[in-house]
């Protein structure tokens, strides 16, 4: 109760906290959002006791115009609130996503040799035979928590592969993975957090130094033997890409594959849609997106006095590009409150835009795409058999749990038998 006697507003802007995990496990901001976007697009969070104040940007038009700029902005203080308000990243020049400059570039260019479309052909081929496995043994089996079964599979095994990871290590990764940048419930604290990135910084240290001594054909060797500016890379910039790949190659497909169950669950006619072959599976992608936007934000620093919006920024401050916000944007999107598998255009920007455009978003495109064919394939509907707890995370959001029933299509899964096994 405020001193008025009445209860105080959970969503007054000028109270609500954007770098509270609590913030976005206990309400649905929608309205909050259509608010901000309406009548302050670019927003002062308050600064509290545990942070300095910081930047919203909710509109998708802003958002885009920061995107764009790497002259005014920059990412190598940070480009998620957890670094960001801790005052930079221990990453920045080394680990891609905080690198800017002509160095991101060749970072850049070195990981497009096994993340490019043209070097994924057998890594798509692979991530169909593993999807399709999964989906096919679900759904005959009936029952399966679609979140633990099927979607923390198929992401961690594919960019495993791509790093070289053993087998009998993903289990331990996938679990460092989600510790990293969200929780489970309300009992875990960023010293949990911290301890797990630093466990997949040590477990990449390992295989960097036995990738030294005995290549292969996988990622991390094609880092080791890389250069930049004719220098090598270092064990450090080699294994701060290898966090920042298995972070960011599992987070975004697997919170999209659980969310895009979870929502055509509660709406058949979209279901139909896919089952029918009345939309097309890249359009269908793309609204996957749109709809989850798994990675709520990311952000920038300004380098210098600049303005957004019509509002001043100044330099050193932190601007946040809010996704959650930016992709229901009523000024680019029809009806944005609709989960449309048919809309086009669909310009969702899940994946970032500008210099540091997401580089596993073709990969992620394959393994969203995967699941809707097989979900097509296999089975005529499901359903959630129980409840679907919430991740705890100021960056990401999405489902822990999902427990599902499929319903099997028999006639697809003899029709598939042969080429399936």
């Amino acid at each position: 109760m405020n001193a008025t006697g009445t209860a105080a507003d959970p969503f007054d802007p000028d109270t609500i906290d954007l770098a509270d995990p609590a913030t976005f496990a206990d309400h649905d901001l929608s309205a909050f959002w259509r608010s901000l976007r309406d009548t302050r697009p670019v927003h002062w969070n308050q600064p509290t006791r545990h942070h300095r104040g910081f930047w919203v940007l909710t509109r998708h038009e802003d958002i885009m115009a920061v995107y764009r700029d790497d002259t005014d902005f920059t990412s190598e203080r940070g480009n998620v609130l957890v670094t960001l308000l801790e005052g930079g990243d221990a990453g920045a020049g080394s680990m891609l996503a905080v690198t800017d400059g002509p160095r991101h570039e060749q970072l850049r260019k070195i990981m497009l040799r096994r993340l490019g479309p043209r070097a994924l052909g057998p890594v798509a081929a692979a991530v169909r035979s593993n999807t399709r496995r999964l989906v096919r043994h679900a759904v005959t089996r009936g029952d399966c928590d679609f979140a633990l079964d099927i979607a923390s599979r198929i992401p961690m095994t594919t960019i495993s592969n791509l790093l070289g990871v053993p087998e009998g290590d993903r289990d331990f990764l996938l679990a460092q993975t989600k510790a990293a940048l969200s929780a489970d419930d309300a009992e875990a604290d960023e010293v949990e957090s911290a301890m797990a990135r630093n466990e997949i910084l040590l477990y990449f240290q390992d295989l960097v130094e036995q990738r030294r001594k005995a290549p292969g054909e996988d990622l991390v060797s094609t880092l080791a033997g890389s250069t930049v500016d004719g220098v090598p890379l270092s064990d450090e910039d080699i294994v701060l890409n290898c966090y920042s790949l298995i972070i960011g190659g599992d987070e975004t497909s697997r919170l999209s594959m659980i969310d895009s169950v979870y929502t055509l669950a509660a709406r058949p006619d979209q279901w139909r849609l896919l089952k029918n072959g009345e939309c097309a599976i890249d359009t269908a992608v793309d609204e996957v997106l749109r709809w989850a936007s798994p990675s709520m934000h990311f952000g920038r620093t300004a380098v210098r006095d600049t303005e957004v919006g019509g509002v001043r920024i100044g330099v050193n401050e932190i601007v946040t590009l809010w996704h959650a916000s930016a992709n229901r944007d009523e000024r680019v999107f029809d009806r944005p409150e609709v989960f449309d598998l048919r809309r086009t255009p669909n310009k969702q920007i899940s994946f970032g835009y500008g210099p540091h455009y997401c580089i596993g978003s073709y990969l992620a495109r394959i393994e969203i795409s995967e699941l809707l064919m097989a979900l097509r394939d296999f089975s005529t509907g499901f359903e959630r058999t129980g409840d679907a707890p919430r991740i705890r995370s100021n960056l990401l959001t999405g489902f822990s749990s999902l427990p599902v029933r499929f319903f099997p299509d028999h006639a697809g899964l003899a029709r598939h038998d042969d080429t399936e096994r």
